[in-house]
């Protein structure tokens, strides 16, 4: 597999050392998508998982100690340009930049571990379109997410919220900065929720620094290649943040609350209705004000204590 590992890291074409390995063009091409398809298939579980009840208390402590309790991560999507995109699907992908590309929506935490990655979406669809597709808020919707607890100027909250800009709606879970901030206040808040932000687009860069073959167009035909190329890379950039971060940091210790389950309704109506109230829940735009603007006084209150 030496020439797939170089055509992940290194984006080369397929037959730049046909020489060295000895293998023809259309051999390379195949190790490559075998090798995708196989760190897919032994490592996708492990390293594209969602966050489990240990993950979610990490996010939280370092989401406090950022002074954002309650933050999962920063949200936002990237484009990859499909240069071999078929001329039947061109008009569909080509997005404002005029060339076919692919969306990729991904979730990002401080260390840039990647815990969310949706990835498929034609390039003539915004961030809102991807969102309202994606499968981000699927656990939280029936019931089954890692519970989450944290409190903000007195008020108690269930669930957590990710870092995102101002293209995305205004849900319970996300939390936006604020346009054009006229008190000192909201320019404070604005500055750190725009720093924290940064963690999704960092992660997209030192993914792509790290895998050329996503860093420039692909010339693969087929989505599903596509899907396998830059899941394994992502599973291998999981790995790298494995292997470099510090495991032995101190974390507060998991909400000891009532363990989500799935419960055996049998009448389905009411299971539907638990599901609208929770998705209900999750796209409460008063919920949204509220947390922002606890958010806001809670890190003015954070500045004023340590004197800044």
């Amino acid at each position: 597999m030496k020439f797939s590992e170089l055509a992940l890291f290194q984006g080369l074409p397929a037959d730049a050392i046909d020489e060295y390995v000895k293998i023809g063009e259309s051999t390379a091409i195949e190790s490559v998508k075998r090798f995708c398809r196989a760190i897919v298939e032994v490592f996708g579980q492990q390293y594209m998982r969602s966050p489990i009840a240990n993950d979610v208390a990490r996010l939280l402590h370092i989401g406090e100690q950022r002074g954002f309790p309650g933050m999962l991560g920063s949200l936002d999507c990237m484009h990859w340009r499909w240069k071999n995109c078929p001329t039947t699907w061109a008009g569909q992908y080509a997005g404002c930049s005029g060339s076919p590309t692919i969306i990729l929506e991904a979730v990002a935490d401080y260390d840039l571990w990647i815990w969310h990655a949706y990835f498929g979406m034609p390039g003539t669809n915004n961030d809102i379109n991807v969102l309202e597709l994606s499968h981000l808020f699927s656990n939280l919707t029936k019931g089954i997410a890692p519970p989450v607890h944290y409190v903000i100027q007195g008020n108690e909250y269930d669930v957590g919220y990710y870092l995102t800009d101002s293209i995305y709606p205004k849900w319970s879970t996300i939390v936006q900065t604020i346009h054009e901030p006229q008190s000192q206040k909201k320019k404070y808040f604005a500055t750190k929720q725009e720093s924290c932000r940064k963690d999704v687009e960092r992660a997209f860069g030192v993914l792509q620094s790290r895998f050329a073959i996503i860093a420039g167009p692909s010339r693969f035909l087929r989505k599903e290649v596509l899907h396998d190329i830059l899941t394994s890379c992502i599973i291998l950039h999981n790995m790298i943040i494995e292997d470099e971060r510090d495991l032995n940091a101190p974390i507060q210790d998991a909400w000891e609350g009532p363990t989500p389950t799935v419960e055996m309704v049998v009448d389905e109506n009411y299971r539907f209705e638990q599901f609208l109230a929770r998705h209900k829940k999750i796209k409460n735009k008063d919920a949204y004000f509220a947390l922002r603007n606890a958010l806001v006084e809670h890190l003015w209150e954070q500045r004023t204590n340590h004197g800044s």
